[in-house]
């Protein structure tokens, strides 16, 4: 892999995220374009203000890495990758590979939990910075552009120990007739679909089983149905596999934004790393961290196994303390 000459910080922006169909039965929040460039221009004065003069972009049809250079950019290097812009999820996935190549040392992403599995699946190591601007936000996190640049910067230049303010996140893979197809970074759901259609499920109403790598307490989305049987504070593994159905016990969940749903739930069980599941249901369609994207034949089987080699995720909090420690703001370094 080469090597970058100097401390680079990547851009990953999805300008579809939080736009799917989702906002037609739900009261999620539309973040436009607009906004997305100003969240970037924020991140890039906390970039360029601890030192770091190298950002590489992914292209996208809607403009916003040009967009967020209008002015006050000037000690900044700014490259975009070379890649074939799609307007699909490969794009981010195809980005992140290069930047991987191109030695980037930290990525700042803007997007869902979607926008997130697709950098996951190409960024490798690289430490990743998820904030939020999607439908379903439980992987990335709502935080001011100008923290997570400033974060990003310290991380890519070396500036604070990167084992000290990252964690490894846990992934789900998807498995049909013995081989992996795919992987979600917070939920897997089984449903009667068996078309892929418009991708983006909303209705528990077709869901037989959930997977859940996440049961974050304060989650919403179909993670939240996990997080009031397994609550976690985020901090330890705490994935659950879920059996929507009668004979069981009911839950209250927000699993869309402005939705709490009662939801039955037939049967559940915590699941380890390195533990597989079958599939029950065929045939049907799985979805991934929200949409729909694969198919399973009635003559197919399929297996959910979780995995704890997932995406480095920055502390955000805990580098910029750590960079304070060390003097990297100016004042006095402690012990």
């Amino acid at each position: 892999m080469a090597s970058s000459p100097t401390p680079a910080v990547g851009i990953i922006a999805n300008p579809a995220a939080g736009k799917d169909i989702r906002r037609l039965v739900a009261h999620g929040r539309f973040v436009t374009n607009q906004e997305k460039v100003n969240i970037l221009r924020r991140v890039l004065a906390g970039v360029e203000s601890v030192g770091v003069r190298r950002v590489v972009f992914m292209p996208d049809m809607s403009g916003l890495g040009h967009g967020s250079l209008d002015g006050g950019t000037e000690k900044l290097s700014v490259e975009f990758v070379d890649i074939l812009v799609t307007n699909k999820e490969v794009d981010s996935t195809r980005a992140a590979e290069v930047m991987q190549d191109l030695g980037v040392g930290c990525l700042v992403t803007l997007g869902g939990d979607g926008t997130n599995r697709a950098v996951a699946k190409g960024a490798g190591d690289i430490p990743i910075i998820p904030i939020s601007t999607g439908t379903n936000n439980v992987f990335p996190q709502m935080m001011e552009g100008t923290v997570a640049g400033i974060a990003a910067g310290v991380v890519a230049s070396g500036m604070v120990d990167v084992d000290a303010v990252t964690r490894r996140s846990t992934v789900m893979e998807v498995s049909i007739d013995g081989t992996m197809r795919d992987i979600a970074l917070v939920d897997v759901a089984v449903s009667t679909h068996q078309f892929i259609g418009a991708r983006a499920l909303w209705d528990i109403d077709t869901i037989t089983e959930l997977f859940l790598a996440r049961t974050d307490a304060d989650a919403i989305g179909l993670s939240a149905i996990g997080a009031r049987l397994r609550p976690s504070d985020g901090s330890e593994h705490s994935a659950v596999h879920v059996t929507i159905g009668p004979g069981g016990e009911t839950v209250d969940a927000p699993i869309a934004p402005g939705v709490v749903t009662t939801v039955p739930v037939s049967a559940w069980k915590p699941m380890a790393v390195g533990e597989a599941v079958d599939i029950g249901l065929r045939p049907c369609t799985i979805a991934l961290d929200g949409e729909r994207a694969l198919s399973v034949g009635v003559e197919q089987s399929a297996q959910v196994t979780l995995r704890d080699s997932g995406p480095l995720v920055v502390d955000v909090e805990k580098a910029i303390r750590e960079a304070t420690r060390l003097g990297v703001f100016g004042g006095v370094q402690t012990s």
